[in-house]
């Protein structure tokens, strides 16, 4: 979050329950700095493997959590690990949600296999590219340490960060 205020960008932080019941300063710090949240779901199950009902209840439980705790409507959804069919997508478009998913990512969500930093610095450099969605885990230590470098290595290629509510429409 430093870093990200440091460099006047937003992001998503897509969060579980579990994320949002153990770390309530750090979610109210994301909302008071501009960040959207994004519902990642109350389980992280896999959604295609989930009933009509208890999918509902696992973005709506979430979702309902977050507006009586921080008065915050999410609006976006990012299905745990990816993974989705059309009657998940369905139903979270009719639950009045957008389904955002990433155009990279990669091995960083591993808290005892973490990247080394040149290596993960290399791998999002050569894979940016025009639109780019970018998936980090906000447990990798290694992003932490390579964001602010990432950044403006980015910055210097021409890139730019779009704010995601202006992106959302």
């Amino acid at each position: 979050l430093d870093t990200l205020k440091k460099h006047d960008i937003q992001a998503i932080f897509f969060i579980t329950s579990q994320y949002a019941i153990e770390n309530p300063e750090l979610v109210q710090r994301m909302i008071d700095e501009g960040h959207m949240i994004g519902n990642h779901s109350w389980h992280h199950y896999s959604m295609p493997e989930c009933t009509d009902d208890i999918l509902v209840n696992e973005i709506m439980d979430l979702h309902n959590y977050m507006i009586e705790h921080f008065q915050y409507q999410m609006t976006t959804l990012r299905p745990p690990k990816g993974e989705f069919s059309e009657k998940t997508l369905a139903i979270t478009q009719d639950l009045g949600y957008k389904t955002i998913m990433w155009s990279y990512a990669y091995y960083d969500y591993d808290v005892n296999n973490q990247p080394d930093e040149a290596t993960a610095h290399q791998k999002l450099i050569h894979h940016l590219h025009p639109g780019e969605i970018l998936l980090l885990h906000a447990v990798s230590d290694t992003n932490m340490m390579i964001l602010d470098e990432f950044i403006d290595d980015t910055l210097s290629q021409g890139y730019m960060f779009i704010k995601p509510q202006e992106k959302m429409g």
